[in-house]
């Protein structure tokens, strides 16, 4: 029987607040069952030129600063304050997970000991990266495929098959729009990397569409890792919000999860009627006298 992990996407949908942070964690934990929470770590004067930390924000009313850097810096947590959300995710028995932008945030996150650190799609062509957390980290890199041809992810997946690493990589079929069109979203990427790369640890589906359909649509197309931006208020100010689940939207989709993990099975014995039918087969199966 698969088991399904969903990955609740933080982010920086926590406005720049660890208090909220700390309770997203809570949340995705205790109320959602959630089995990660995953942040984000950026470098912010290395990861942008000149010009695009002093340009304006693109849309001003999700900016927290007057520029793009100063939005972004006032979104960043530095690195004891995600020690202290990773101890967050061990107090409320959920697996703490990072995003990283940069070779400094890589040798940051890298230092906590973690169990998944992911790439994002932004940044799955960028190998000097891809090679340092390689280098420092030991558990499993996941890869999201956004923005990416297949001949980029068969470059990605060849990166790591020339290293022997392929059973460490764990590609996730996405869609970088926010929220993404139904039509957009093409599933079936999940077959293709799935037959086309069938050695790695496993598949994901990283989504940013409307509920949680689909989700469970990609579960049962073979992706193990479900990954979902996740807020407490989709109203907030912010760019993610809009394409993420509030509590009780995580929740159902872990409930509904839980449900087709159940019921991906095949009959035991065919020739058997299922002891649950027993009482209906005696009352209304068609019988030659």
């Amino acid at each position: 029987m698969t088991k399904f992990k969903l990955i609740a996407e933080i982010g920086c949908n926590h406005k720049g607040e660890i208090d909220i942070a700390k309770k997203m964690i809570e949340v995705a934990s205790n109320f959602c069952k959630a089995d990660v929470a995953k942040f984000q770590k950026r470098s912010n004067l290395e990861l942008l030129s000149f010009d695009q930390y002093n340009s304006p924000h693109p849309t001003p009313e999700n900016s927290y600063g007057t520029t793009y850097g100063k939005h972004r810096e006032f979104l960043e947590f530095d690195l004891d304050q995600h020690k202290y959300l990773k101890k967050c995710c061990e107090k409320n028995n959920i697996d703490y997970s990072c995003s990283v932008w940069d070779i400094t945030s890589a040798n940051e996150i890298c230092s906590l000991k973690i169990n998944i650190i992911k790439i994002p799609s932004a940044l799955n062509l960028n190998f000097e990266l891809i090679d340092k957390i390689l280098e420092l980290h030991k558990g499993e890199i996941h890869v999201s495929t956004g923005m990416t041809t297949s001949t980029q992810i068969e470059n990605i997946f060849n990166h790591f098959k020339k290293r022997n690493l392929e059973n460490r990589l764990v590609l996730y079929h996405c869609t970088s729009d926010y929220p993404a069109n139904f039509d957009d979203i093409n599933l079936y990427e999940i077959n293709n990397i799935k037959e086309k790369y069938p050695n790695i640890k496993a598949n994901g589906f990283s989504g940013h569409h409307n509920g949680i359909s689909i989700d469970i649509a990609a579960a049962t197309l073979g992706a193990t890792y479900i990954e979902r931006h996740f807020t407490l208020d989709r109203t907030w100010k912010g760019t993610d919000h809009a394409a993420s689940l509030e509590p009780q939207g995580l929740m159902r989709l872990k409930r509904d999860l839980i449900a087709l993990e159940k019921s991906l099975s095949s009959k035991k014995n065919p020739e058997q009627i299922l002891d649950s039918e027993k009482l209906q087969y005696e009352k209304l199966k068609w019988k030659k006298n």
